[in-house]
């Protein structure tokens, strides 16, 4: 398998790289994480998405414990290198909470948060 993301991929000083996963045929974002190459390779081997876990600094594939997996249906990179885009198969809900996704929360005008 050939690893041109791996060279075309810019890395943060941690070795990271934000990835932002969106719902293939709806287009809704779901989340952002975080990858790094092994995650990045594994995801492209597997066709399951696993991220990097900054707070666990280990690998960590969507869904492990809730079963709310990924499947990657394409990978994108964008212009500048810098952010990976997911089109992804989600099963069950994205977030953590049980949201379906995790931007339910709007942010007026003041500032105020309030809960879609």
């Amino acid at each position: 398998m050939k690893h041109d993301i791996l060279t075309a991929v810019r890395f943060n000083d941690a070795g990271l790289i934000p990835a932002i996963a969106q719902q293939h045929d709806t287009h809704d974002v779901l989340m952002l994480a975080w990858m790094n190459a092994e995650s990045i390779l594994e995801t492209l081997k597997t066709g399951e998405v696993c991220y990097y876990s900054r707070s666990r600094a280990a690998l960590w594939r969507k869904g492990e414990t809730s079963g709310n997996t990924q499947t990657l249906v394409e990978m994108r990179l964008d212009c500048d290198g810098d952010t990976i885009l997911l089109l992804v198969d989600q099963t069950g809900p994205a977030c953590h909470t049980g949201e379906p996704n995790c931007f339910f929360r709007t942010v007026s005008a003041d500032g105020e948060l309030a809960q879609i």
